[in-house]
């Protein structure tokens, strides 16, 4: 049985002072029901043991559909001029339009990301791009299962995972989201979502090879809200542990998992700092070049951490 928390003490005092009987009767059962079903959620993860990856530091920034040709041309610039540290791996996804711009103009250091691939070789499919394609101008990564991907276009966890299945048999990197929704971390089924969405991925790729986790909670995205550095520490612990049950000790271990949702240059040193946190999937900063640096630079804090 949950036990409620003192805070909920105090917020019954309150509720004494300033109701009646039959109202105090209804919110003191509001919240004994939600301070259980908090307590329950997190019941899930008790038994989950932390062991912090072994990959290199990952920080990927998703420009998503911003930008023209003369933005990026000067965000390219502010990136080549920015001092990265050595032991990050870098990537940014331009829209597909300027991969080729970007591609032609960035450092070497920043490998190049497509935001999306098609399920299969390409052909007659309008409007699609197909992984072939993405490598015959320079991509090394492609990042799939974005939530916008899957509550905006429709794209559900199966054909996710194909999609990611096909990307990584013919060699690209996969970047691969998951996260829940607002209503879902509510009803404490945080674990549940993240858990059928990386199911869908295990179901379906040969290797975990060339695969980075990340976990972005919806709620998170665009919002400026952002998970704090122990709500996202649980959750990166869960994944870890749900690959050392699901997959094998050795993936759970070597995967990278990364966090995104409302990153920025503010607040990603304290992320950093968790030992389940292996990096960041950046959209809104990863448009701002020396905010970006930060980011990538906040390794730093993970070896203090460390």
């Amino acid at each position: 049985m949950a036990v409620v928390s003192t805070s909920l003490a105090s917020q019954l005092s309150a509720i004494r002072l300033s109701t009646s009987k039959s109202d105090i009767s209804q919110t003191l059962f509001q919240n004994v029901h939600s301070q259980i079903r908090l307590a329950s959620s997190r019941k899930g993860s008790r038994g989950v043991v932390t062991m912090a990856g072994s990959g290199k530091f990952f920080v990927g920034g998703n420009w998503k559909c911003n930008g023209t040709k003369e933005s990026i041309t000067k965000l390219v610039s502010d990136l080549n001029n920015v001092k990265l540290e050595d032991d990050v791996d870098v990537v940014v996804a331009p829209p597909f339009l300027y991969i080729d711009q970007v591609k032609s103009s960035l450092a070497p250091r920043i490998e190049i990301s497509a935001q999306n691939s098609w399920v299969s070789k390409g052909g007659a499919f309008t409007g699609e791009i197909s992984v072939e394609q993405l490598k015959d101008i320079g991509c090394k990564w492609v990042i799939l299962g974005h939530s916008e991907r899957r509550h905006v276009i429709g794209e559900d966890d199966q054909f996710i995972g194909k999609k990611a299945a096909y990307a990584l048999s013919e060699g690209l990197g996969v970047i691969a989201c998951i996260g829940e929704l607002l209503e879902e971390r509510e009803a404490g089924k945080t674990f549940d979502v993240c858990f059928q969405q990386l199911k869908a991925y295990a179901d379906a790729v040969p290797s975990w090879d060339g695969i980075v986790i990340a976990y972005e909670p919806v709620w998170a995205i665009g919002t400026g809200k952002v998970a704090t550095p122990d709500q996202a520490q649980e959750v990166h612990a869960a994944v870890r542990d749900w690959l050392k049950k699901n997959v094998s000790p050795e993936v759970a271990s070597k995967t990278r998992i990364i966090y995104g949702g409302s990153v920025n240059g503010g607040n990603c040193a304290e992320l950093a700092k968790k030992e389940d946190i292996d990096g960041f999937l950046v959209g809104g900063a990863s448009l701002k070049g020396p905010e970006f640096g930060t980011i990538v630079n906040s390794v730093t804090a993970k070896k203090v951490a460390a």
